[in-house]
């Protein structure tokens, strides 16, 4: 608090290191000639030589406000008291193995070790061991063989515990993706089971459901059981499954049929079987993609090679950072879309370097023609790919995205200059392999469902056939809901309440249905009436959510339907985990153990988020 002093003077505006005094306009200093080292002792003296009156103002302030400050620090101070050398010694010592404390961190270790995929040796390593002493003196590491027995098995029960209980709780329908990975680290091949389904507050959740040993064969039998033992372990019932997506082998394919599970490909499988059937499997563009892939290995087995290149490009763009090339990976089509990029951003330099420089392969001025054109054909197909392996992408972009795609194919440009008929092939591929997506019903509800897009992609011919279509849909919808309600409470005859009854019966006849058909029919014509929402920033499950109550039964419908992804990402981003967790420092563990830690992994943040 500020001195009493205070009351009597004002500090100067142009110098801090003086005060006027109120009473005579005297400036008076500080004490100091910095802010640290003033004081109130000169402005004190000054009261008590030219103004007793208020000096004795003063001194009665001081005394009330040093009395009321001894209170407050006595109030606040705790009566010490000295502990015996026994509990002194006590609290010096390590936790035991049952203590609260040491049971809480054990738990945090081995969160961290999932989390973070640190091995489980990392309680050995002498530097993590400093730091857990400098942090809890008295806390001891647990030992691997602990973490993997006790630990590891504790929490993967509490997690499996949360998770089964987000799984029962209120979902109309769920999702899948599969696929299986082989390991290179050991013989081990892994079957994955991912999940994702709205709840009733229209959040899309994703969870992890299986990511097990898949020994022997594969064959669509072998395949077919474990897809029945995974769903009754966790107590799934067939029709609460909505869909399973899929790579396109067709061992995957027919496990689906032979286990009655409603699947679907993976879109963004059946693009990359569609662009090397279209485009990388001409002979002009595999010979162009081979020269590419000589020079990127070149200087990748060169250090002096690259430093070449590096000083080229620094001469050239002396304020732009050099770059190095891509490599490709030959399953992965975008991966070798983004070589050339690669090579035709590094062009100039690349020629310069030829110049001086010996070089395995150089592309012709006709090949860099063909790179540059072929890259305009195959960018929107990247650009598609990044957007359905997206987090938010979903079955309702499949018919819209396709329908993009085909038009822009169609149309002719500049650039079709030497990649005319791989374009041409290319379309032909894309409509092959997505002719049927409209007759799918789960891609054409989806759509519709999605404000984004609605009945707007559909051939005005087939508009009317797909609105029908909507219309089953919610009628079984309501049917099945009828079922599962208890009966209602027939109202006593000759009531006015009765009448009520007759009278609302009588206006649904005239009408030509049941009150529920009748209401979902005017929800989709005002639906669908509506302009749809922009899809550069538009949210579908905030549009539900805020218009549940507008359009009660579409909402629900749009549970079920949206939940559906396009693509198997989910799995295949899984096995990137799994990747981290199995590599070449444990390739000693056990299936089981994996599966635990793959499970905490990309599970324990959804548990986390929920306990907030």
């Amino acid at each position: 608090m500020a001195s009493p002093v205070w009351q009597y003077y004002k500090v100067s505006e142009k110098d801090n290191k003086f005060a006027f005094c109120n009473v005579c306009s005297k400036v008076v200093p500080r004490g100091g000639t910095r802010q640290r080292g003033f004081n109130t002792t000169n402005l004190i003296r000054h009261l008590k030589a030219c103004h007793i009156k208020e000096f004795e103002e003063f001194t009665k302030l001081a005394s009330v406000k040093a009395d009321k400050d001894k209170e407050r620090a006595t109030s606040s101070q705790t009566p010490l008291t000295q502990l015996t050398v026994t509990e002194t010694l006590k609290r010096q010592q390590p936790y035991s193995n049952d203590n609260k404390r040491q049971k809480e961190l054990n738990a945090k270790v081995m969160e961290f070790i999932c989390l973070a995929q640190q091995p489980l040796s990392v309680v050995e390593d002498a530097g993590f061991k400093r730091l857990v002493s400098c942090l809890d003196p008295r806390y001891t590491l647990p030992g691997r063989k602990y973490l993997t027995d006790v630990c590891l098995p504790e929490l993967y029960r509490n997690v499996y515990t949360h998770i089964e209980s987000l799984m029962k709780d209120n979902i109309r329908a769920v999702s899948f993706t599969s696929d299986i990975w082989s390991l290179s680290v050991c013989p081990v091949s892994m079957l994955s089971l991912t999940v994702q389904f709205i709840n009733e507050h229209f959040e899309l959740t994703k969870v992890v459901l299986h990511s097990q040993e898949f020994p022997g064969s594969h064959t669509a039998e072998a395949l077919a059981a474990v897809f029945t033992d995974m769903f009754q372990a966790w107590g799934i019932p067939q029709e609460k499954v909505h869909v399973i997506l899929r790579d396109n082998a067709r061992n995957m394919e027919k496990a689906m049929r032979d286990a009655r599970l409603p699947s679907l490909p993976c879109m963004a499988h059946t693009l990359q079987l569609a662009v090397h059937e279209g485009v990388l499997a001409q002979r002009a563009i595999i010979d162009v993609i081979a020269s590419g892939r000589r020079i990127v290995g070149h200087f990748k087995h060169s250090q002096l090679a690259y430093s070449r290149l590096f000083s080229i490009q620094k001469q050239m763009n002396p304020n732009q950072p050099p770059k190095r090339l891509q490599r490709d990976i030959p399953t992965q089509w975008n991966s070798t879309v983004a070589m050339l990029k690669s090579l035709l951003e590094q062009k100039r330099a690349l020629c310069a370097y030829a110049a001086d420089f010996e070089l395995p392969s150089m592309l012709t001025v006709h090949e860099w023609k063909l790179v540059e054109n072929m890259i305009s054909v195959l960018d929107p197909f990247d650009e598609l790919t990044k957007t359905i392996s997206s987090s938010t992408a979903a079955a309702a972009d499949v018919i819209p995205s396709v329908r993009a795609l085909t038009r822009l194919l169609e149309k002719t440009t500049e650039t079709d200059h030497g990649v005319k008929t791989a374009k041409t092939t290319l379309l032909e591929a894309v409509k092959r392999r997505f002719s049927d997506i409209e007759s799918e019903r789960l891609y054409t509800i989806a759509t519709l469902l999605d404000p984004r897009y609605k009945d707007r992609y559909f051939p005005v011919g087939l508009k009317p056939q797909v609105r029908r279509l909507l219309s089953d849909v919610l009628a079984a919808a309501a049917e099945q809901e009828e079922v599962s309600e208890p009966p209602q409470k027939v109202p006593r005859a000759g009531s006015l309440h009765a009448m009520h009854a007759e009278l609302l019966a009588e206006d649904e006849q005239h009408e030509g249905g049941g009150g529920n058909i009748s209401s979902a029919a005017s929800q989709i014509n005002l639906y669908l009436s509506e302009p749809v929402i922009p899809n550069s920033h538009g949210q579908p499950l905030a549009f539900w959510k805020a218009n549940k109550d507008r359009f009660p039964a579409l909402a629900q419908a749009a549970r079920v339907f949206l939940s559906a992804p396009c693509t198997s990402v989910d799995s295949e981003q899984l096995f990137s985990t799994a990747g981290h967790i199995l590599d070449e420092k444990r390739n000693r563990l056990t299936p089981k153990n994996a599966e635990m830690l793959i499970f905490i992994k990309a599970n324990l943040p959804v548990m986390l988020l929920n306990q907030k």
